[in-house]
């Protein structure tokens, strides 16, 4: 009974193996996420003291701090992603109080 189980195996695996480069085909060599896609644009004007504007921080996406490894921002600022930079301003004003190049691992 063994050696019929160990050819069932064997030959379960062996089509198993055959059909992965098939599979592995049709399917981009690219994340499928794409909101990653944005590029990074250095903002000279974007510093710590200085205002973001209206358009580009809502352009930008509401960042998770604790999972990208932020510090907190205090009450009434939030993290945004724009343009490949972390920002962090006042919700109300604009007033940027922190700024970094993001980075993703793809």
């Amino acid at each position: 009974m063994k050696p019929i189980l160990r050819t069932a195996v064997i030959s379960t695996l062996a089509l198993t193996l055959a059909g992965l480069p098939a599979l592995a085909q049709d399917h981009p060599d690219h994340p499928q996420d794409h909101r990653d896609t944005q590029h990074y644009v250095h903002h000279q004007e974007w510093h710590k003291g200085s205002r973001i504007s209206h358009d580009d921080w809502s352009r930008g996406e509401s960042v998770d701090w604790h999972a990208h490894h932020l510090r907190q921002p205090p009450r009434g600022y939030e993290w945004r992603e724009v343009d490949g930079n972390y920002v962090m301003a006042a919700i109300a004003t604009g007033v940027i109080a922190s700024v970094i190049i993001a980075s993703h691992p793809h």
